[in-house]
């Protein structure tokens, strides 16, 4: 018979477990379906233990570089295991703040592995199988790295972003990098900083190659600067066993390429965690390996729904499969949803950070959209200045017609949290006049935002003047 529940979630990542609670809050009765760890990727594999070493990473970087401050640091040395002791300390306090927020909503877990069996119906395989029943079944079972057909991809030292990030790699002086995405120059930054010699080895003409080009071109001068070496136009062909470590042959701009290293980091996207999910005979629709959806997140199976990393063309980040929780069920239950998915901010957490929403001038451009844009160095802010930040700008879009603001590319301290405030003022249509009359405090990063908003207008106290045509 089984146990029969109002809505079933697979999956306890940021979308899982935030869809769980919600459908809780909406008088549902509730079961969420975990194989592994509560917290899915982000959580364990992902977003939060890459923060922590970078943290940890970052201010042994800052203690190295003390004395221009005046501060002198003897001895100065770091224990890798330690440091991932930290990080796992700090997962694992996440992880059963998680598990409380569960049991407090009255949510039912179920660990082992959930399969869709009907349509309302879901199997878990595990010590002993267990039936559960729901009119409603959302999947939420995230994606999982790559690893592209290179012969050689299976010998030891070759990782993925989950094992490099669930334990240090032994005696790492040479970490290669395949892909110059985010997940590869977040951890070119941690072990650059940490002294190892890194190599990224990117396929494309530049790393992150989905960002702004002046953020893209401003990273690779500070990672060289800081000693990364980056390859671009880079193509892996193979990969040999090479006495402790490992030889990559491939391709760049000067020809035929060989690069020894002991370990290789394989970086090149994540694909949607769905084999072996659902009994085939229901027809799901997939396309690129990843479930396809309507608007409200439900498949071409009406009752089964999915969100997160495993929808396809989903931009696989934790904020955007949380706020499609809010949006999946509050379609369930014929509300209105509280998130909008119009527009999404995306960070990165080198140094300094990184971080954009909405249009920039080339898209909107595209669009046929008339635009304004300003920039402001913010080699010009007291607060970078203090803080040794390196070289950054905050960069804006706005309708030529309208002033409402369309866009925004940050690379500056704290871009992950100004980033916040520019995509609300970007949902609500907010003028960029209204938004250069705020008074923003001295000294601090947002600043930056104020005179980057006052550019627009001319008005710019720490700009100099733009040079008049004759």
């Amino acid at each position: 018979m089984g146990e029969q529940f109002d809505l079933i979630v697979i999956g306890g990542g940021p979308g899982g477990y935030v869809a769980a609670i919600k459908g809780a809050q909406q008088g549902l009765r509730v079961a969420l379906v975990e194989e592994g760890e509560l917290g899915g990727t982000c959580l364990n594999r992902g977003c939060i233990p890459t923060k922590t070493l970078m943290h940890a990473a970052f201010l042994y970087q800052e203690m190295k570089e003390a004395a221009e401050l005046g501060i002198y640091a003897e001895g100065l040395r770091y224990d890798l295991s330690a440091l991932y002791q930290r990080k796992e300390t700090v997962v694992q306090e996440l992880r059963e703040g998680v598990s409380g927020l569960l049991r407090a909503n009255g949510i039912q877990c179920y660990e082992g592995r959930g399969y869709l069996s009907a349509a309302d119906t879901v199997v878990l395989s595990g010590t002993e199988e267990v039936t559960l029943h729901a009119s409603r079944i959302l999947l939420a079972v995230g994606a999982k790295p790559q690893r592209p057909p290179i012969p050689g991809m299976e010998l030891p030292g070759v990782l993925t972003s989950d094992e490099i990030l669930h334990s240090p790699p032994t005696a790492c002086q040479h970490l290669a990098i395949l892909g110059g995405g985010v997940i590869g120059c977040e951890l070119a930054s941690v072990y650059g900083a940490l002294g190892c010699e890194v190599t990224i080895l990117e396929a494309a003409e530049r790393i992150l190659p989905l960002a702004d080009r002046e953020i893209s071109q401003n990273l690779t001068m500070i990672l060289k600067k800081r000693g990364v070496s980056i390859r671009t136009g880079c193509l892996v062909e193979e990969i040999k066993p090479r006495g402790d470590g490992l030889s990559l042959t491939g391709n760049d701009k000067t020809g035929v390429c060989t690069i020894a290293c002991d370990h290789l980091l394989v970086s090149v996207g994540r694909k949607a965690n769905c084999e072996g999910l659902w009994n085939p005979s229901l027809g799901i629709e997939t396309a690129s390996g990843g479930i396809v959806v309507n608007a409200q997140f439900e498949t071409s199976v009406p009752g089964v729904f999915a969100i997160g990393d495993c929808v396809a063309g989903s931009q696989q980040l934790a904020h955007v499969a949380s706020a499609q929780a809010d949006h999946v069920v509050a379609g369930m239950m014929g509300k209105k949803p509280e998130k909008n998915l119009a527009y999404v901010p995306s960070c990165l957490y080198t140094n300094p950070e990184i971080a954009w929403v909405g249009l920039s001038a080339d898209e909107a451009k595209k669009q046929g959209i008339e635009v304004k844009t300003s920039k402001y160095l913010m080699s010009g802010n007291g607060k970078s200045l203090l803080e040794g930040q390196e070289r950054g700008f905050i960069k804006l879009v706005v309708d030529a017609k309208t002033e409402t603001l369309l866009g925004a590319q940050l690379m500056c301290g704290r871009a992950t949290e100004l980033i916040a405030g520019i995509t609300s003022a970007i949902a609500c249509a907010c003028k960029a006049e209204d938004l250069a009359s705020v008074i923003y405090p001295h000294p601090s990063f947002s600043e930056g935002l104020g005179e980057a908003l006052e550019d627009l207008f001319g008005g710019a106290v720490h700009v100099a003047p733009k040079r008049k045509r004759n």
